[in-house]
């Protein structure tokens, strides 16, 4: 496969995945920001979201319709919605040959469906809930097409490894947000509905609620985002994926540079592995998942080093 098909496809994946928790953190926290008798503030969701500049956001952060119209829309915003699909579409036209038929018209229609004009609509004047919801069954339209018409093979695996990369960065980034804004205001921590919306923003509120009987608390939580190898989102889930996929791209034209990567995967697997929330505390929450999100920016530069020629 040439680089350039590689880099196309695994940026494909990275994108939509990134658009979709995006989507699912906004749906999540606008809805929150409804119903909240507390002062409600956007920073930890800008935060992780946005990497517009900081007067744009300060003009809109204590304004949810603002935030979210922001987020989905704003040209600036490198992050935002709408670039992101715009990115994903590219990636997606240079390689149709590779990709299925059905797969290209559902990001086609993904990237029509957020430039209508009727999604504004709704979130200046009517239900910005109903404009989130379009587009998150627009994502899970493009997950179950993805799954059902794809190959196994070098193609899949790339677009995998694309899509657990990107969800691994997202699980730990909301993680590491979260838990910093407690050290600025303790009261959080044994605030039910804090740990409900997170959970509920990565779609871990129905196997929390399984998992543990003795209420929210931030250490299952933890456990929870970063150990439980059942959760679709969780660090360790995402890594074995990684791993899992990446082990079919095995070849012996590129055996040393599929070695050095394995290894840098393999490291980073056993450092999850063999964690607790006791020994993550220890070393100090916030420096752990630093380190994690390094390592896997770390493999995502050696794909790109070994495998994408530095696209």
């Amino acid at each position: 496969m040439l680089s350039r098909v590689a880099s196309s496809l695994y940026w494909l994946s990275r994108y939509v995945e990134r658009s979709d928790g995006i989507l699912r953190m906004l749906k999540i926290n606008y809805a929150s920001s409804q119903d909240t008798i507390h002062e409600f503030t956007w920073d930890p969701v800008i935060r992780i979201s946005s990497g517009g500049n900081e007067k744009e956001i300060s003009a809109v952060k204590n304004d949810s319709r603002s935030v979210v119209e922001y987020l989905l829309f704003n040209r600036d915003n490198p992050n935002s919605i709408i670039n992101i699909i715009t990115l994903a579409r590219e990636n997606a036209r240079s390689v149709q040959e590779h990709i299925a038929k059905d797969l290209w018209q559902c990001l086609n229609e993904y990237y029509h469906t957020v430039k209508d004009p009727k999604l504004l609509w709704h979130i200046q004047k009517d239900d910005p809930i109903t404009a989130l919801d379009i587009l998150i069954k627009q994502v899970m339209l493009y997950y179950g097409t993805a799954d059902s018409t794809m190959e196994r093979g070098e193609i899949r695996s790339f677009m995998s490894i694309g899509k657990y990369l990107e969800r691994s960065i997202q699980s730990i980034d909301t993680l590491d947000i979260k838990f910093i804004s407690i050290s600025d205001n303790p009261d959080l921590l044994t605030d039910t509905s804090y740990w409900k919306h997170l959970l509920l923003s990565l779609g871990g509120y129905e196997l929390y609620l399984k998992s543990y009987r003795e209420g929210f608390g931030a250490e299952n939580v933890l456990e929870l985002v970063m150990l439980n190898k059942d959760f679709p989102r969780s660090a360790i889930y995402s890594v074995n994926n990684i791993h899992r996929y990446f082990e079919r791209l095995k070849s012996e034209k590129n055996i040393d540079h599929y070695n050095n990567l394995l290894f840098n995967i393999g490291r980073l697997n056993s450092s999850i592995t063999y964690s607790s929330v006791y020994s993550m505390k220890e070393e100090g929450l916030h420096q752990y998942l630093v380190n994690i999100k390094n390592e896997l920016y770390t493999i995502g530069n050696l794909l790109n080093e070994y495998y994408f020629a530095n696209s």
